[in-house]
């Protein structure tokens, strides 16, 4: 929770503009947009000054650039299964057509998609992911925005990845393959980066706090006194 709050690799001057006033001041927008698309090249993540571009687009609408808006939901795509996209939308309003924009936004359009991808993160289904991710309808998306964001597709399987640490001490090479949308060489390479071991088509998992099944014993201690009280509420309704 700490490094959502505030990341490691978040520079002096962007702490100074998410943590103070200045997160308000209009003048200072260009200065986290160039921020974002720093995470966007060098695979970093910052939420919370990204939610405060989304915020001064709330209430500078003059300032909105629908590109910007575009990357900053592809990122929090990948923080799944934190609410993080959510965030983003809540901070999205209906705003009036710009007549500033050169060409026409590009968000009512994507924004539908982006949105069902989230779902489909959130639910955990990946195979379907990818297939909508895939598709020839979100080439527009592909080649114009998560192209350019470096490490979109390890990012999400990144995803998966927790899901299924979290999920399985062991899962079959062909269901982990369709989580991740690897296949051959390229699994056997994942799987091994990560340090697991596959055996006769059976990918297992190490043991960690969320995949292994540990009894709990909840021992209540109620005294007599307290007892009496309760029955003697219940015989009084």
């Amino acid at each position: 929770m700490a490094s959502w709050v505030s990341p490691p690799t978040r520079t002096e001057l962007i702490e100074d503009l998410v943590s103070g006033v200045d997160r308000y001041n209009p003048s200072n927008v260009s200065i986290l947009e160039d921020y974002l698309y720093h995470q966007i090249r060098s695979q970093e993540y910052d939420c919370l000054a990204n939610l405060a571009i989304l915020k001064l687009y709330q209430f500078n609408p003059d300032l909105y650039n629908p590109d910007v808006v575009i990357n900053i939901l592809i990122k929090a795509l990948t923080a799944a299964p934190l609410p993080d996209f959510n965030l983003c939308i809540s901070l999205l309003d209906e705003r009036p057509i710009n007549a500033s924009l050169d060409e026409p936004d590009p968000l009512p359009t994507l924004l539908p998609t982006l949105k069902q991808l989230s779902d489909l993160l959130y639910r955990c289904r990946f195979p379907a992911f990818w297939e909508v991710y895939q598709s020839d309808e979100l080439e527009n998306l592909r080649d114009n925005y998560t192209v350019e964001c470096v490490g979109f597709e390890d990012a999400v399987r990144e995803v998966a990845i927790r899901a299924v640490k979290a999920t399985f001490t062991r899962i079959s090479a062909d269901r982990l393959a369709s989580y991740l949308d690897l296949s051959g060489s390229e699994l056997v390479a994942f799987v091994d980066k990560k340090g697991w071991k596959m055996d006769a088509n059976v990918v297992s998992i190490p043991p960690n706090p969320d995949n292994q099944i540990e009894a709990t014993v909840v021992q209540e201690n109620i005294k007599l006194a307290q007892l009496t009280k309760v029955i003697a509420h219940g015989a009084s309704t």
